[in-house]
């Protein structure tokens, strides 16, 4: 079976599905495209976007319970009672690649801090732009687009050394999935090894395994022996070496 299969680290996966399901809605993505700009009132957003202020609320309430945004209390300029507003307070990259032997999407925080505590994160190039930035509360717009040209140039270049990345990633998935369709008996196997190949530093929870694939604990455990005989084969007869292993009940996963 060719692709990457369920990732079992769940807890990553339940926020990844709940910002997915927030980001899947048109008029969520309008709000927060706003959002971005500048904090807006329910009624900027409702006249702006064209729905009713209560369809506006309820999206609004969504986003705040995924904390997306946040709600603050501003003085009314007509001298009225405080007014609510709302602005964003998440930063994150989500990340989506698919292909042949390829399915990942991954949602990545953004680090924190001003300029200069991010210089030790950034590409020498634009450490000199952090430099100028730093200490200051406001720049001019004809500045800030210098300095965002000057990023997005670099971004593209390292979109582009990630898609080379990722390009060479599936290609190397693909010739290892031709390997576990052909050197593997069952579904049941190339199941555990493609989930493996997912996590390979993290041992594999045999329970939520054998949930997924409807086996018993016992079942399962003898899938696992069996996987593992069948990746020591493997390796020996792709590398034309005697591998010799030992009785240690530990996953001896990847041989060194």
């Amino acid at each position: 079976m060719r692709g990457a299969l369920r990732n079992y680290r769940l807890s990553s996966m339940s926020d990844l599905d709940k910002t997915l399901n927030l980001l899947q809605n048109k008029t969520r993505r309008l709000i927060l495209e706003r959002l971005v700009r500048e904090p807006h009132y329910p009624m900027q957003l409702a006249e702006l976007i064209g729905i009713s202020q209560q369809a506006i609320m309820k999206n609004l309430r969504e986003l705040e319970n995924g904390g997306f945004v946040e709600k603050m209390q501003v003085a009314s300029e007509k001298g009225g009672p405080p007014r609510t507003i709302f602005r964003v307070q998440e930063a994150f990259s989500l990340r989506i690649d698919l292909g042949p032997d390829l399915f990942k999407i991954e949602k990545r925080k953004l680090p924190s801090g001003g300029p200069l505590r991010l210089s030790s994160k950034l590409p020498s190039s634009v450490i000199p732009i952090a430099e100028q930035v730093s200490g200051r509360k406001k720049i001019s717009v004809t500045e800030g687009v210098l300095h965002l040209e000057q990023l997005n140039t670099q971004l593209e270049t390292l979109d582009r050394q990630r898609d080379a990345l990722i390009a060479l990633h599936q290609q190397i998935r693909g010739r290892i999935s031709a390997a576990v369709d052909s050197d593997f008996e069952n579904y049941s196997q190339r199941t555990m090894v493609h989930a493996l190949i997912e996590t390979p530093t993290i041992q594999p929870d045999l329970g939520l395994m054998a949930k997924e694939l409807q086996l018993s604990e016992q079942d399962i455990s003898a899938v696992m022996t069996r996987v593992r005989e069948l990746v020591e084969r493997q390796r020996s007869d792709r590398s034309g070496e005697v591998v010799a292993i030992d009785d240690n009940p530990r996953l001896r996963w990847w041989l060194g």
